[in-house]
């Protein structure tokens, strides 16, 4: 029996000797203590320079986005390239990206107030809610408490979801971040404060297919406006391109009336009335709203979660790796 006891105590022992201690979970409360002023800054800083530049809601929405989306929410896309490596901020999806500087500003404030303590993910997180928020849409609790990578590559960023894509392609791009097709369209929803510029839509304009000029999709009195906002001879300059829905300052259901409409940018808007996977949900967030909202918060925590670091670094550059 003694010898049974000393066993099992033995085991026991040996199975927690073994084991790594936990990584702690994420936390809204992750600073708390340590920096307790940190939404606060960063609220203000976005504030500030969205009464300065209209587009930063679009480009730090599409920030947080692109960064998850790579290698997790790890800040990756802040990092500059260096003369051995191209980052993934210079990768030809990222180009309209733009408003780094927005997070570059918080994180200088929060360096002198919490050095070395929030990290820069955690910023491009929390700055992602604010500009939801600000724009009229839900608020929700960022669980904190990423830490920064130290990789980038201009490369990677070939694995961010096209606006060329089709449902499936979709469908399978959501769900290697473990995000349902529900998630995937209400994610979707995010371009109801974005621009686009015409390379990403313009091949739906013009020599669509063998059989179709423009794609049948999209409304025709739509598309020949988008025709005059990106002629062939003049469309390459950085503000040539489209708002995506009609009231791109407003987070609001409007995306998904102008897709029941034919009026989605990208294909891969539009093709989310075509499946049957997919019609329903946009058909549900069209005429209810507060759905719409209350999935948008939810997804976004989910997609906040995906692949993050507990254990590393806080840069105190957002630029470079420490």
């Amino acid at each position: 029996m003694a010898f049974s006891k000393r066993l099992v105590f033995a085991m026991i022992f040996a199975v927690f000797a073994i084991a790594k201690p936990s990584e702690a979970a994420l936390d809204a409360h992750y600073y708390d203590r340590s920096c307790p002023v940190a939404e606060k800054i960063i609220l203000e800083t976005v504030k500030n320079a969205t009464l300065y530049d209209p587009k930063v809601p679009a480009r730090l929405l599409r920030m947080f986005f692109h960064d998850c989306f790579i290698r997790g929410c790890d800040a990756s896309i802040l990092l500059d390239s260096t003369k051995s490596t191209q980052a993934e901020k210079d990768g030809p999806p990222n180009i309209s990206v733009r408003s780094f500087y927005v997070i570059e500003d918080a994180k200088r404030k929060l360096e002198k107030v919490c050095p070395r303590t929030v990290s820069c993910a955690d910023v491009i997180a929390i700055a992602a809610r604010d500009v939801v928020t600000l724009s009229g849409g839900p608020y929700w609790n960022v669980l904190k408490g990423r830490k920064d990578g130290k990789i980038s590559r201009a490369n990677e960023t070939i694995n961010l979801p096209a606006p060329t894509f089709n449902v499936s392609q979709l469908i399978q791009s959501f769900a290697a971040r473990g995000l349902s097709v529900k998630d995937m369209v209400t994610l979707s929803g995010g371009h109801t404060i974005g621009f686009s510029h015409c390379s990403s839509f313009e091949a739906r304009l013009q020599n669509f297919s063998k059989f179709h000029d423009v794609d049948p999709s999209m409304n025709y009195a739509f598309a020949q406006s988008l025709k005059k906002k990106c002629p062939r001879s003049n469309n390459r300059g950085k503000n040539a391109g489209t708002v995506l829905d009609s009231t791109s300052s407003v987070f609001d259901n409007d995306y998904y009336k102008q897709i029941l409409s034919g009026k989605g940018v990208f294909g891969s808007d539009q093709a989310l009335l075509g499946d049957y996977r997919t019609k329903w949900i946009v058909e549900t967030f069209a005429r209810d709203q507060k759905a719409f909202f209350r999935e948008f918060a939810t997804s976004m925590v989910k997609l906040g979660n995906f692949g993050v670091k507990e254990t590393g670094q806080v840069r105190v550059n957002s630029l470079l790796v420490n």
